[in-house]
């Protein structure tokens, strides 16, 4: 298969039907073939039964329904593991992705053997205070803390290798981030093409501000995991040595002073390097503490699934 079309939605009902005839359009006069698979992250309005529609008037659509809303990065993992196509394209729901831009992102992305081609909505329809703004400073801070230069993070057109999509894993919030995780897996091929960007039509965000700021704490932990993460002791080891040191420097100059000069008379309890040594030392202590459980963890690591599948439009095809 050709492409696989990923789409995660949350109560998205009534664009699916024009989005779902607008990428036939697209894509049947390429003479590609192609699956577009919805996961439905726990919606509440009639966004199944839509989707439930769509797959048996169209063998070539597909659904996959969370048992609750687990959050768009699960919905991603769980359609890169069902995904068949040698390119796997994500985008969202809400008609703002145009897919009148899958057929030259799929050639670009087979003819110049790019790992990644991520989409940059260089001209917005957004608001210019409350998304505007914000994202090009999430954008700004993500390109100069990964050395990854796109413009755009948060486009959710993006068009990957499928071998990419199977090498990475997707957890928390990080699908801002895709690209960087990949970029750690070895995969380095990755740029980025300027996309139409169309006003909402449907409804209304499903994000706010909170997610710039989840996406700057998301950009610190991914930064961490990837310096760290195999290896927690390398740093909370590092730390902890430096305190304790500091701590057993002041607590040795506090005895010797005591033993052999106590100038001034005061007990070492009330010297503030006495509170000094007892702090520094406390917190290296819990350092060491805090790197032999994360290696512990880190051993004890499995893959665990982060999202319950209550249903899937292929299972009821197959009975």
């Amino acid at each position: 298969m050709d492409l696989t079309i990923i789409i995660p939605l949350l109560n998205e009902a009534e664009s699916l039907p024009e989005l779902h005839n607008w990428i036939h359009k697209a894509l049947k006069p390429e003479g590609l073939s192609f699956e577009i698979l919805f996961i439905d992250d726990g919606s509440t309005d009639d966004s199944w039964q839509v989707i439930s529609s769509l797959c048996q008037a169209n063998p070539s659509t597909k659904g996959i329904r969370f048992l609750r809303n687990f959050g768009k990065s699960q919905a991603l993992h769980a359609g890169f593991a069902a995904a068949k196509g040698e390119v796997v394209f994500t985008m969202d729901a809400d008609l703002q992705d145009s897919p009148d831009e899958l057929p030259a992102m799929y050639h670009r992305l087979k003819e110049e053997e790019l790992d990644i081609l991520s989409g940059w909505k260089k001209k917005r329809y957004d608001s210019i205070l409350f998304k505007n703004i914000p994202s090009k400073l999430f954008n700004w801070s993500a390109r100069k803390s990964s050395g990854i230069y796109l413009h755009d993070f948060n486009c959710g057109l993006k068009a990957y290798r499928k071998e990419v999509v199977k090498s990475i894993e997707v957890y928390g919030e990080m699908h801002r981030y895709i690209p960087v995780i990949a970029a750690q897996e070895g995969f380095k091929a990755i740029t980025e093409q300027v996309v139409q960007h169309q006003a909402r039509k449907y409804g209304e965000t499903k994000f706010g501000l909170s997610r710039f700021i989840n996406g700057f704490l998301d950009l610190i932990t991914l930064s961490f995991l990837h310096k760290f993460g195999k290896r927690p002791m390398h740093f909370f080891g590092l730390w902890g040595t430096i305190m304790f040191l500091i701590g057993l420097i002041f607590a040795g100059y506090l005895g010797i002073d005591k033993l052999y000069f106590n100038t001034d008379g005061r007990l070492i309890a009330e010297r503030p390097e006495f509170y000094i040594a007892l702090a520094t030392m406390i917190l290296g202590s819990q350092f060491f503490v805090a790197g032999f459980l994360g290696e512990i963890l880190v051993g004890q690591q499995k893959n665990i699934k982060r999202y319950t599948i209550i249903e899937h439009t292929e299972e009821k095809n197959d009975n």
